[in-house]
């Protein structure tokens, strides 16, 4: 009776040992990972000027704006240092003449970008994007959008709003290692943040069952041993 409990227990703890291994192995590297890196240098905040340009304001009243648009909000906002008017989270107006501009060019995106981005960083390519999928560095941020690459090892990317002309946010190699090793370890390989994802439910379950089963397996054969000795 000893040996079959024995033996299954053995063999349960084996076979969940297959099944969380790799997992376990994934949880461990992505937390050294973790916890040996700074997540500011994750963010790329190292890449970006710490005073981007500034310039001088010339702005129009607000009788030159189309008097029949509802305004709920405005923001004052650069592009090339050509002060516009962010209304209503939806539409660009040039606040000089109140005329409305309908897309940031590949130049000024350029511009926006080299304005926030440190030195000597040079730019690789540009690329228009107007769709990105869950997998995707640019995932849920405002689109379409400019993709701006820099050359370096890190192959650095910029991007811009060609809405607003707001600069996103910065995405590099360090930060793609983080992003594939935070989703390893969430489980979650669709948007990378749920942390109560059915995956990473089961999987935690099965990582208790094997500690306990191996914690099981320790005492009862230290207990057989014990005996075989009296």
């Amino acid at each position: 009776m000893r040996k079959n409990r024995n033996y299954y227990i053995r063999k349960t703890h084996r076979y969940l040992g297959i099944i969380i291994g790799i997992q376990f192995l994934f949880w461990t590297i992505s937390g050294l990972y973790f916890s040996w890196t700074d997540i500011d240098e994750i963010h790329g905040d190292h890449f970006l000027e710490e005073n981007p340009h500034q310039t001088t304001l010339g702005l129009a009243g607000m009788d030159q704006i189309d008097s029949t648009l509802n305004v709920s909000t405005l923001v004052l906002k650069f592009i090339n240092d050509d002060p516009y008017f962010w209304v209503n989270d939806s539409t660009l107006i040039e606040a000089k003449t109140g005329s409305v501009k309908h897309k940031i060019s590949k130049e000024e995106a350029i511009a926006i970008a080299d304005d926030h981005v440190a030195d000597p960083y040079k730019v690789r390519d540009i690329q228009y994007i107007t769709e990105v999928d869950d997998h995707h560095e640019y995932r849920g941020r405002p689109l379409p959008a400019w993709a701006i690459g820099y050359e370096g090892s890190q192959k650095l990317t910029a991007y811009v709003s060609a809405k607003d002309g707001s600069f996103q946010r910065v995405r590099h190699r360090d930060w793609r290692w983080f992003d594939f090793l935070w989703m390893t370890h969430t489980m979650d390989y669709e948007s990378r943040d749920d942390f109560n994802n059915w995956l990473l439910r089961i999987f935690s379950v099965f990582g208790l069952l094997t500690v306990l089963s191996g914690f099981t397996l320790f005492f009862v054969t230290n207990k057989k041993r014990i005996k075989k000795k009296a």
